[in-house]
């Protein structure tokens, strides 16, 4: 089933000519889950060909403005488009109250519900599931309350053997029973073991983004072995006290928190404008961790 993060915008705060503020988008069994939105996030989408109609769920991690000032043009956008279904925002709870203020002072009205779900807790919380994936919040350390999201698919049932359907001539009920870890009872009365009529489902996948923060060492309290970890990196270390005082990262610190968390891949990104390329982040970061890519406006991951 096809689990894919598209970069939308990899820089920090400031746009430049190639790069866009932070907007990411999970694609998961063909339905967009959009991670913060920055200026210009639909203009993005639409460049990138992410399906509008689709998108349900959006997730804020803070409120600072390159991390959700595109979201009210998309919500205009929709409205403009005739959307009717509902939009779910998971975000800080101050979102709504900017949401309907920005509304009322400029006597909009939207003909959809936009539900809003707000980020708490200083822990894990699962925040959203259905019957492939969940997704869950937890606490990042930001000049501003902070959220990182962690997406990871639920258990898959085991694949059934065709020789064993056509074998044994089951019906779907038997079929489901199986696939859901029961053995056979056969004409005879005997039992055949699950590990003899199925096969293991692939490997469970997840990804962890975790935006503007202080290197925290507790991450892996949170999430552990991810497939890929995104960590923002805004700085070299030669900034490492600039980036203290902005409560950002470093590339090499971005990769400890890979090493300690047991990351399978590190995607950084989130990069000052100062820095015209990503080459350096790269550098610094292998020193720490082995694998690690750049963000790049447009690029594809599949997991």
């Amino acid at each position: 089933m096809q689990f894919q993060i598209r970069i939308l915008g990899s820089s920090s705060a400031l746009p430049t000519s190639t790069r866009m503020p932070t907007a990411q988008v999970v694609m998961y069994n063909e339905t967009p889950y959009l991670i913060d939105c920055a200026e210009g996030t639909q203009m993005q989408m639409r460049k990138f060909s992410i399906p509008f109609g689709k998108l349900k769920n959006i997730f804020i991690s803070h409120l600072h403005g390159d991390h959700f000032y595109g979201i009210f043009g998309l919500l205009s956008s929709f409205n403009l488009l005739g959307r009717k279904q509902d939009l779910n925002i998971y975000a800080p709870e101050e979102l709504k109250i900017i949401y309907e203020t920005v509304l009322s002072l400029n006597k909009d009205h939207l003909k959809y519900t936009v539900n809003f779900f707000p980020l708490k807790g200083n822990g894990k919380n699962l925040i959203f599931e259905n019957k492939y994936l969940e997704v869950y919040s937890f606490p990042l350390k930001h000049t501003k309350p902070t959220y990182g999201f962690l997406f990871i698919e639920k258990m898959k049932p085991l694949n059934i053997r065709k020789d064993i359907i056509e074998r044994y001539e089951l019906s779907i009920t038997e079929i489901l029973k199986i696939k859901a870890g029961e053995d056979l009872i056969d004409d005879f009365g005997d039992i055949i073991k699950n590990s003899e009529l199925t096969t293991k489902p692939g490997d469970i996948r997840s990804y962890a983004f975790c935006t503007d923060t202080l290197p925290l060492k507790q991450l892996d309290k949170y999430f552990k072995n991810v497939n890929l970890l995104y960590h923002e990196a805004t700085f070299t270390e030669d900034m490492v006290e600039l980036a203290k005082e902005t409560h950002h990262s470093t590339a090499k610190q971005a990769a400890e928190i890979a090493n300690i968390t047991e990351a399978k891949k590190l995607l950084i990104g989130h990069f000052s404008s100062r820095y015209h390329f990503s080459d350096i982040f790269i550098q610094e970061a292998e020193e720490i961790f082995q694998d690690v890519i750049a963000a790049e406006d447009g690029m594809l991951i599949n997991l």
